[in-house]
């Protein structure tokens, strides 16, 4: 007797037997599986200029001028009085690098077949490879300045702290030092307020100080260290008026230095590893390193101020596509055309084990 049921056909069986859900597409509901975004910290501490044409650009450099007391009657203008101050002055040329780039190539029949947008995905993610070159290069260019000479004759230098013993070392033996322990939360937090002392020292503005540490030293700050929390050693401020949270995992200041972190910090030995074809035009370590890479093996983050390192921009970072009719697909390249340079070596310290 029939009883008023059908026999529909399932859209999702494969030759009408099977699986009814067999044909159906995975929802992706937009969570389509990318790289995690890289977090990009350094292009908005440090100094850019951009030029429209030619291969580098010029940073002039000065020196600061004395005062004396001026007896009644003498020229001033005349040399032998010493009253004229001699201003020292040089120049930081940073020179354009090769253009960097990224790419890929997405064949047109697997286009179709797709059902979700690769080609912004693919976009995305060749402009996130760059942005990390140009991150990470900028974070070994900030542990040049440290490295590096005073910028004009007589001048003042960053120089390197040891963070566990809190002193500053001689920049000349940082790469061979052997004392590779690892610091504390309390040492970190000593040590910054040394770094701070330099900084004024050298009469670098308060204004605009920050420090960029590998998220292990970051979080060091704010539980004490030893995969414990001790509130005790942590610098989380608990004084009226202070700043930090154990609840958000945050600490933004220390000794008036805004703190960030990194993954972009080095902490091997790179100093004959290449760049990249023909290399960096930029040999920010003067001899010790080849193009941005140098010995970070000890190395655990940088205090700094923007004036200290400085890019050179002719081409900004930009994607494109194009597709293809005798390859039969699309070719989608990311690039941009930059140089990165030591500016002022007085506004960088580093920190180290």
């Amino acid at each position: 007797m029939a009883n008023g049921d059908t026999s529909p056909s399932r859209v999702g069986q494969v030759n009408s037997a099977g699986d009814t859900d067999a044909l159906f597409l995975k929802k992706f509901s937009g969570e389509i599986l990318q790289t995690f975004e890289e977090s990009n910290i350094f292009k908005a501490l440090h100094t850019v200029r951009t030029i429209e044409n030619g291969k580098s650009a010029q940073f002039p450099v000065t020196g600061i001028a004395s005062a004396a007391y001026h007896t009644p009657g003498e020229n001033i203008a005349d040399a032998g009085n010493s009253y004229l101050s001699d201003i020292k002055k040089a120049e930081k040329v940073i020179t354009i690098d090769k253009m960097l780039l990224a790419s890929t190539f997405l064949s047109n029949i697997d286009d179709v077949k797709n059902h979700y947008d690769i080609r912004s995905v693919y976009a995305n993610e060749l402009g996130k490879a760059l942005a990390v070159r140009f991150d990470t290069a900028l974070a070994k260019v900030f542990i040049a300045a440290a490295r590096s000479a005073a910028a004009v004759t007589g001048g003042k230098t960053g120089g390197i702290l040891d963070v566990s013993a809190n002193a500053m070392g001689d920049v000349s033996d940082s790469e061979d030092d052997t004392d590779n322990t690892d610091p504390t939360g309390a040492e970190l937090t000593a040590a910054l307020f040394t770094a701070a002392q330099k900084l004024d020292e050298n009469d670098v503005p308060s204004d605009g100080r920050f420090c960029v540490l590998r998220p292990q030293e970051y979080y060091k700050l704010i539980t004490g260290g030893a995969g414990q929390l001790a509130i005790s050693t942590s610098a989380v401020n608990k004084d009226v008026g202070g700043v930090g949270s154990i609840a958000s995992g945050s600490i933004p200041q220390i000794a008036g230095i805004t703190i960030y972190k990194s993954n972009h910090i080095p902490s091997t030995d790179l100093s004959a590893v290449s760049t990249g074809d023909g290399e960096a035009a930029n040999d920010v370590f003067g001899g010790s390193g080849v193009g941005y890479n140098g010995n970070f093996t000890n190395t655990l983050g940088v205090v700094s101020h923007s004036a200290a390192v400085g890019t050179v921009k002719l081409l900004d970072l930009a994607t494109e596509s194009e597709y293809q009719i005798e390859r039969q697909g699309t070719l989608f390249v990311a690039k941009y055309a930059m140089g990165h340079g030591v500016l002022r070596p007085e506004c960088a310290i580093e920190l180290q084990k």
